[in-house]
């Protein structure tokens, strides 16, 4: 079962805004996503969502708006463009080519893909610059600052 990463503490003036998987009866959940939204650095609103899936799944390449089902060949050939901390290790992610509206960073962690889609495109430096902390939300017990549905879980 993939986890459910959530970035704790979350950045300043950001809410939860959705939780979506991919998996049936049979096979449990292959993919999560959690949906947060906040404010991005041009002053309106940004969309982030942070999905886990196995590889071979393509939701997280369907969000960034690619062909194939995975980040694509070579995506990780050369430095990362970002280190996040997943369960308090450092964790490497690359820009990946996806559309122009958003910012799509890619990597793994326990053997998934790690995938984070930010909406403005200047809304990625939250992934680079913030020095996200990512937690398994299966194994915490908080109370979550929800906000109103995130309309990109309906995409």
């Amino acid at each position: 079962m993939v986890p459910v990463w959530l970035p704790w503490p979350l950045p300043p003036g950001w809410l939860v805004t959705g939780f979506a998987e991919v998996g049936d009866e049979r096979t449990g959940a292959r993919a999560t996503v959690v949906a947060l939204g906040g404010p991005s650095l041009s002053g309106g609103p940004a969309d982030l969502l942070v999905i886990a899936e196995e590889p071979g799944v393509g939701l997280g390449a369907a969000y960034a708006g690619l062909d194939g089902p995975d980040p694509g060949e070579g995506f990780d050939s050369g430095p990362p463009n970002a280190k996040i901390q997943v369960l308090g290790h450092p964790t490497a992610l690359w820009c990946v080519g996806g559309a122009d509206d958003r910012a799509v960073y890619a990597g793994e962690a326990l053997g998934n893909w790690l995938w984070t889609i930010a909406w403005p495109a200047e809304a990625g430096c939250l992934t680079a610059m913030a020095e996200l902390s990512l937690h398994d939300l299966r194994d915490l017990d908080l109370q979550l600052p929800f906000g109103a549905f995130s309309p990109r879980l309906e995409e």
